[in-house]
């Protein structure tokens, strides 16, 4: 397991495939969670990969747009992403947001 990022309040590893992401990441560190993580995915040499988000514990926007910025960029490097696992905290909010179905569609993993 590599690790990307460790704060005291959120890490982000990458193992086989799959980012992890884990604590409770927030406006803080939302920024450069998202850098971070775009960095790995744009100097891998994966066609596939896995965004673990099930390590967050609170529901938050800003782990949202994380997740989509990931998405944007797996999508223009022609990344295939082969899951998505969200916390529980994080369905309901995606749930209650209506954009579950943007976070689980086939046309953003290529």
């Amino acid at each position: 397991m590599t690790v990307l990022l460790s704060q005291s309040q959120v890490s982000l590893k990458a193992e086989q495939g799959t980012l992890y992401v884990a604590g409770d990441a927030g406006m803080a560190t939302a920024a450069e969670l998202a850098a971070v993580g775009s960095k790995w995915l744009k100097t891998t040499e994966l066609n596939a990969v896995a965004l673990d988000f099930s390590g967050v514990q609170k529901a938050s926007s800003a782990v949202i747009s994380v997740l989509f910025e990931w998405l944007r960029t797996c999508q223009a490097r022609e990344i295939t992403v082969s899951g998505v696992t969200l916390s529980a905290p994080l369905e309901r909010l995606a749930s209650l947001s209506e954009i579950e179905s943007l976070i689980h569609s086939p046309t953003l993993t290529r």
